[in-house]
């Protein structure tokens, strides 16, 4: 049985409370992601989506120098590197989330996406009813306003 750590990605892009909204918002166009973990050394306290930029930040009329604490998400679902990639893929579903960070003694190891499940060829059917929850969620959500 397939392990996260035989598919999580390992050089994640990170930042620190030191960083604000507008170096988040670069590192996020610069290597074409949507989520950034937060670490304070190696240990993982959070993470910033490209939403949290817009709903927490900049709808909220916080400049590009706003600290990242105004935005990040603290609540946090994570996994370990020994979890199996199908308890990951149903946790996904089941949570409506893309993105897991992987984490070991407090200590971030790694991220695995939703598409790493699907990529991979491994569990692709659990992967595709877990993107078909989370797609269906937010055409709800969409379509509630």
């Amino acid at each position: 049985m397939k392990k996260i750590q035989d598919i999580m990605s390992t050089d994640c892009v990170t930042v620190t409370l030191k960083d604000n909204l507008y170096e988040i918002a670069l590192k996020m166009k610069q290597n074409d992601i949507g989520f950034v973990p937060v670490v304070e050394g190696k240990k993982l306290i959070g993470v910033v989506t490209d939403r949290d930029l817009v709903v927490r930040g900049y709808a909220e009329k916080h400049s590009g120098s706003t600290a990242v604490e105004e935005v990040l998400s603290k609540d946090l679902t994570t996994v370990t590197p020994e979890t199996t990639v199908d308890e990951a893929a149903k946790l996904m579903a089941k949570q409506k989330i893309r993105r897991l960070p992987v984490v070991k003694n407090g200590e971030l190891v790694g991220v695995v996406a939703i598409a790493d499940l699907a990529v991979r060829e491994i569990f692709v059917n659990e992967a595709g009813e877990a993107l078909s929850e989370i797609s269906e969620n937010v055409d709800h959500a969409a379509t509630a306003r």
